[in-house]
């Protein structure tokens, strides 16, 4: 173990899953559902390959060693967190990136977080670690859950400033930075969004199997992670490709791919101009009004899928790091590391991009509060790990 640098993987982590979103808002005239699923090719299919054979040792290999039950459960539980990644994607469109991702991530820490070792408590055969109670019987241990007790406080400080914020600002003033706010709408998305993402952190956990194969072929332990990385993110793919694809007949958005020219009704234009009722001609929409920025949409999805995934990167050798393949380390505690990390990043675009503009002297304390209380549980978390992993510590 190495805490140290665990910490400083799930920061860069939380950096890149923080500012993923950024890339989105310079895609002009395409729906949602066309470039979330293409950038979504880039998080799930072409990243998760591209760095796996790069950085590991016959990846194939590895994959196909494994029995099918290791296969089925990382990819179902990859299936269930694509519900909460595809989901989190429209917490940022209803309520934007601060707020979202504050509410969305409270539930995704508290879940993925205390559910491994909660289910170890009742489930003794499940491989995800100690229980809660083997955990807390250690010095180290204590610390370590004080640090994710201190993660959870800050998230709801977070989401408090966010709830202050959207109490205070005027509906037009919402509007002009996120624009199809819903507050109602966005809560229940990112309420969804967060529990189902959890699953994600099941999913590294049931595909343990396939890092220490990879191992055994001969891969770092810092990137034998990335194996499973392909199972999790093709059960990602499969729940978000549906959806989309099932949106774009919906909405008859499919064209978009490869049409240069966007219909009216896609391109946020509208005819008006009075009664057209006796004959007269309607008013002409300017072709250039409709022109789709082919290249340009599909370099900035290509960059935001990219962004996306290099948060499961560097999760993974964050998780390494922390203990995450030692049954009896601190693997748990990355979840509340990644989740806070995350806040902190995505609350610095929202500074950004004016997304608090408007809010009143107490909301900026409160988010300010909320930002410097993740802080300390990453290093309170990174301590507790530390500790762990000292000569003669446990007890």
């Amino acid at each position: 173990m190495n805490p140290i640098l665990g910490v400083l993987f799930h920061w860069l982590g939380g950096l890149a899953s923080g500012s993923f979103y950024v890339p989105y808002r310079a895609v002009k005239k395409w729906s949602w559902e066309t470039y979330w699923l293409v950038g979504g090719v880039f998080s799930w299919l072409i990243c998760p390959w591209l760095l796996a054979s790069i950085l590991t040792k016959d990846v194939t290999g590895a994959l196909t060693a494994q029995p099918f039950s290791t296969l089925a459960w990382t990819y179902f539980f990859g299936v269930l967190w694509g519900f909460g990644g595809l989901t989190f994607g429209l917490a940022m469109r209803y309520l934007g990136m601060s707020l979202g991702m504050g509410v969305a991530l409270g539930y995704c820490a508290a879940f993925g977080t205390l559910l491994p070792p909660i289910l170890k408590t009742f489930l003794p055969d499940i491989p995800v670690g100690e229980t809660i109670g083997q955990i807390a019987s250690t010095f180290p241990g204590k610390i370590t859950l004080l640090g994710v007790g201190i993660c959870l406080l800050g998230i709801w400080v977070a989401a408090l400033a966010g709830a202050n914020k959207e109490k205070e600002m005027p509906a037009e003033e919402k509007l002009k930075t996120v624009k199809e706010f819903d507050f109602k709408k966005g809560i229940l998305v990112a309420t969804f969004s967060g529990v189902m993402s959890a699953c994600f952190s099941f999913g590294l956990t049931a595909g343990e199997p396939i890092g220490k194969t990879s191992m055994a072929l001969g891969t770092d332990e810092l990137w034998s992670g990335l194996p499973s990385l392909i199972v999790v993110m093709l059960g990602g793919f499969t729940t978000n490709f549906i959806w989309c694809v099932m949106l774009n007949f919906k909405n008859k958005s499919g064209y978009q791919y490869l049409s240069a020219q966007a219909r009216p009704e896609h391109a946020g234009l509208a005819v008006t101009g009075g009664d057209h009722s006796g004959g007269g001609e309607a008013p002409k929409i300017d072709k250039n009004d409709l022109r789709i920025p082919m290249l340009g949409n599909y370099f900035f999805c290509a960059l935001a899928g990219s962004i996306w995934y290099f948060q499961f990167f560097f999760y993974s050798m964050g998780h390494i790091r922390m203990g995450g393949s030692d049954p009896d380390g601190f693997g748990f505690s990355s979840w509340t590391l990644h989740m806070a990390s995350i806040i902190i990043f995505s609350t610095m675009w929202g500074w950004i991009f004016h997304e608090w503009k408007g809010s009143s002297k107490k909301t900026y304390t409160l988010i300010v509060v909320g930002i410097l209380t993740l802080i300390l549980s990453t290093i309170v978390i990174g301590y507790g790990t530390y500790l762990k992993g000292a000569p003669g510590a446990g007890h």
